[in-house]
C-alpha cells in the first residue's frame, strides 16, 4: 500500500485561474478597442441579488432612448426575466444565460454581440449576474463599472466586499426611498465606501420615485 501523501492541488488551481483570467483580459482588451473604434460608451452594472439593478437600468434606458441609441446585455443564471422586463424600455436587449457560472466573462459578451452593428449604438449597458464576488475579477471591456448597493442591505456592504468596490468607478446607493424605514445610515455608508475607495463618486437614488436619477443621468450624458 502506497502511503505517500498526494501533493497539494492549490498551486495547480492558482495556475489555471491565472490562465483563465489572462485569456479573459486579452479578450476584454480587444472588446474595449472594438467599442472605442465604434464610439460606443459601455457601462457594466454589478450588485448582489435584489439590489435593484434591473429597475435602475430600466429607468436609465427609458430616459436615454430619446437622446441616443442605447442597448443592453443582461446576464442571469437561468431565466430571461430581466431581459423581458428591460424590453419595456423599448430598446434592443439581449439575454446572456450563464448556467452555473456566477458572473459574466468577456467571451460571453463577445458572443452576445454577434450580429449587432456597433456603429448603430451610442451606449451599451451590461448587467452582470447578481454577485459581488466573482465579477470583480472579470474585465468585460467596459468603460465604466457601476457597483450598486441598496439601503436594505446595510451600510457595511463595502467593507464586506471591498474588491468589487475597488474595481468599480461609481457607487450607486439604491432604494433611497426606503432609507428611513430601514434606518439606513447614509453617512456611515458613504464613509465605508470612501474608506475602501477614496474619492469614489457616489449617487443616492430611487428608481421607483425617480429621486436622484437626474444627477446620475447628467453624469452619464457627460460621458456620451
Amino acid at each position: 500500500m502506497n502511503n505517500t501523501p498526494h501533493p497539494p492541488r492549490l498551486p495547480r488551481l492558482i495556475e489555471v485561474r491565472k490562465n483563465v483570467l489572462k485569456r479573459n483580459d486579452l479578450l476584454a482588451r480587444k472588446l474595449r478597442d472594438r467599442f472605442r473604434a465604434a464610439s460606443v460608451f459601455v457601462a457594466s452594472l454589478v450588485s448582489s441579488p435584489g439590489a435593484g439593478k434591473t429597475a435602475f437600468l430600466e429607468k436609465t434606458l427609458t430616459a436615454l432612448r430619446a437622446q441616443c441609441r442605447v442597448a443592453a446585455l443582461v446576464g442571469d443564471l437561468a431565466t430571461d426575466n430581466d431581459a423581458a422586463r428591460l424590453a419595456r424600455a423599448e430598446v434592443p436587449v439581449r439575454q446572456i444565460t450563464t448556467g452555473t457560472v456566477c458572473h459574466l466573462e468577456a467571451e460571453m459578451v463577445e458572443r452576445a454581440l454577434d450580429g449587432w452593428n456597433l456603429d448603430e449604438l451610442d451606449c451599451l449597458f451590461i448587467e452582470n449576474v447578481g454577485n459581488l464576488v466573482c465579477p470583480s475579477s472579470y474585465d468585460l471591456g467596459e468603460e465604466m463599472r457601476l457597483v450598486l448597493m441598496s439601503v436594505t442591505e446595510g451600510e457595511d456592504k463595502p467593507l464586506k466586499y471591498p474588491t468589487i468596490f475597488n474595481t468599480a468607478d461609481v457607487a450607486i446607493i439604491t432604494k433611497i426611498d426606503l432609507a428611513a424605514a430601514v434606518e439606513f445610515d447614509l453617512k456611515s455608508a458613504r464613509r465605508n465606501i470612501q474608506s475602501v475607495r477614496p474619492g469614489m463618486r457616489v449617487f443616492e437614488l430611487s428608481a421607483k420615485t425617480g429621486e436622484g436619477m437626474d444627477e446620475w443621468l447628467r453624469l452619464l450624458q457627460s460621458r456620451l
